[in-house]
């Protein structure tokens, strides 16, 4: 039981030197989970019953309609974001499909936030995030944010937190819940720690009943403990993270702009969001995979198709930049070459 409280006291320190630059984060608003995939999952059991929905803004991670649905039995409703906007989710568009989906007689029971975005790197304002606070008391459902990569921003914009926000105005605190995880500021995927930080006293007694089924082993509390408290380390190892990302990111963006690729601007995860509206054959999702296939088969790379993340403007593609050295830029670069002109022989 020692090593536990120590493993929740040093995740709550780890978190208010890298995330909440003006929140202090209570060990005993925390729920530990064998990873960020359980944790969201066990939200979804705690806050919505078999057959409730989740509005989910686009694109969002593919892996969202796994770790929600299978075994739940929610329904996850894409709030469509446009890249005239920069993909940057607005409440026009939330109460949109939050209209529509109750027409269908389908109850909702929160909005699942990804902040900073997965795929698109964007990050959510303060101003946005007291809009969706006070809508989500307006609508009487919960907020859920995916806080996951709060540790890896590169460019001039603060992230802010929603545990900010939330402890600093007077909204309803127990319709927040955060989840957070160590694979993807620490790159630790294999290690599987993650964790559920709530407000609201009912869920966290449920969630820690459920986590029963998906908890962190005692030796790698052990070793977490020892890490996350040593502060001098993790401020130099973040700091160095986010050059190296930011430095990679610039790389990569500047090699694709040289094939006439654009991407959106973001500052923050380990991907860019690619604009290859040009490149697809025919415009819709037929084109897009036909150009999928073929920057898997002719190139050798394998990108994430924009409709695999729900986006609803065929021809953009998640890039996963951060798995590369600067060498292996450059043959990518070729190898997408390669593909562009034969789009464009074919053109």
């Amino acid at each position: 039981m020692y090593s536990f409280f120590r493993i929740l006291q040093a995740m709550a320190g780890f978190m208010s030197r890298v995330i909440g630059r003006d929140v202090s984060y209570e060990p005993s608003q925390m729920v530990l989970t064998a990873g960020v995939t359980p944790a969201i999952e066990t939200l979804c059991f705690c806050l919505a019953d078999h057959g409730n929905a989740f509005l989910v803004p686009t694109p969002y991670y593919p892996s969202f309609d796994r770790d929600m649905k299978w075994r739940t039995g929610v329904e996850l409703i894409p709030v469509h974001c446009r890249s005239k906007d920069n993909f940057v989710l607005s409440i026009s568009a939330l109460d949109q499909a939050f209209n529509q989906t109750r027409k269908r007689e389908t109850k909702i029971r929160g909005i699942l936030l990804s902040n900073p975005a997965n795929p698109v790197g964007n990050l959510l304002s303060r101003k946005m995030l007291e809009a969706l606070l006070k809508f989500a008391e307006e609508k009487n459902i919960h907020i859920v944010s995916d806080e996951i990569f709060a540790g890896s921003i590169y460019g001039e914009k603060e992230f802010v937190s929603i545990a900010e926000v939330v402890g600093s105005e007077d909204f309803d605190k127990n319709r927040v819940h955060i989840v957070y995880g160590l694979s993807k500021d620490l790159f630790l995927p294999g290690v599987r720690v993650g964790m559920i930080y709530s407000f609201n006293e009912n869920v966290l007694a449920a969630a820690r009943k459920l986590t029963r089924f998906s908890s962190v082993s005692a030796p790698t509390q052990r070793l977490l403990v020892s890490m996350l408290s040593d502060t001098r380390f993790i401020v130099e190892y973040i700091q160095t993270n986010k050059k190296r990302i930011r430095d990679m990111r610039d790389l990569f963006v500047a090699g694709l702009e040289e094939l006439g690729i654009k991407c959106t601007d973001s500052r923050s995860s380990l991907y860019c969001w690619a604009d290859m509206r040009n490149l697809i054959p025919t415009y819709g999702e037929k084109g897009e995979l036909e150009l999928w296939e073929k920057l898997l088969n002719v190139g050798k790379i394998n990108l994430t198709p924009g409709s695999a993340c729900h986006c609803i403007e065929p021809g953009w593609f998640r890039c996963c930049f951060t798995t590369l050295d600067k060498d292996d830029v450059r043959v990518v670069m070729e190898r997408i070459r390669k593909v562009v002109g034969s789009r464009t022989s074919c053109g």
